[in-house]
């Protein structure tokens, strides 16, 4: 029996394997420390065995640095132990699937042909930042409907690569790139932002001309559905690139810096260090 066991230390932990509840940590002081005692428990309640899991996804953001990276090093471990096969995935562009089939269930989804829904999505950086990326609905190109497991093979297009902003400024730059797509496209133009942070700064977010609805959840954060959407999606990803290096995004730089050479003293040259 084949396990795919699912670890995100995004925002707080997620640790699930496909088809079953996940363990969810939202304690941002403790989700590292249960990390390997809540994989241990997902495996054991889903019936199955280290031997069992074939498949590891792992988010590899992007997300500030000490959780994520905790996150990434647990999953290389396990599948370096079973022989599993390690896949790595973002955690914003399943958001994109989530969102159809959530606006799906609430009826809210409309003809794609009339209605464009994009997604904002979007992952709190702190220091008054968010992660981001601007999707177009995979439904745009006729590739397929999302369903209601979220399975669907279309991509979502990207309006604007992943990238870290403050809120304002991502307003300012979706609005740019709402108004060239609304010109190539019939019909209304809608932005949802969804994932964490949302709340957070939506008074900023609320200069996006055309936004309609403000989630402030993730697709990890909808229990069983979720991991499945997020396993579905990476599974695709993979097989677009199977060659995708799994490592953390960041995208912001790092606060470490060379430091400068030391002080002469008494006449002597001073010694430099290297990086």
């Amino acid at each position: 029996m084949g396990c795919t066991l699912v670890i995100d230390t995004s925002y707080g932990s997620t640790v699930g394997v496909a088809g079953h509840e996940p363990i969810v940590e939202t304690d941002s002081r403790t989700h590292v420390e249960r990390l390997q005692v809540n994989i241990a428990r997902a495996v054991k309640e889903a019936g199955c065995t280290p031997r069992d899991i074939d498949t590891v996804i792992v988010g590899t953001g992007p997300a500030p640095f000490t959780g994520l990276r905790a996150g990434i090093v647990a999953a290389k471990a396990l599948a370096f132990a079973t022989g599993a096969e390690l896949i790595g995935h973002n955690v914003l562009e399943p958001q994109v699937r989530w969102n159809l089939v959530r606006r799906g269930k609430a009826g809210t989804l409309g003809d794609p042909k009339t209605r464009h829904v994009l997604t904002l999505a979007v992952n709190d950086a702190r220091r008054k930042q968010l992660y981001f990326a601007l999707y177009a609905s995979p439904l745009d190109a006729g590739a397929g409907d999302a369903g209601d497991d979220g399975n669907a093979k279309a991509v979502p297009r990207p309006l604007i690569a992943m990238d870290i902003d403050y809120p304002s400024s991502i307003a300012d730059r979706v609005n740019a790139a709402v108004h060239d797509y609304a010109a190539t496209v019939d019909g209304e133009t809608v932005v949802d932002v969804i994932g964490h942070g949302a709340t957070k700064y939506a008074d900023a977010l609320h200069g996006i001309e055309c936004l309609s609805d403000v989630a402030d959840a993730s697709v990890l954060d909808q229990g069983r559905q979720g991991v499945d959407i997020f396993a579905a999606d990476a599974a695709l990803a993979h097989e677009r690139d199977p060659q995708a290096p799994v490592e953390p995004l960041y995208l912001r730089r790092p606060d470490a810096e060379v430091p400068a050479p030391l002080k002469h003293v008494l006449g002597h040259e001073g010694a430099g260090r290297k990086a």
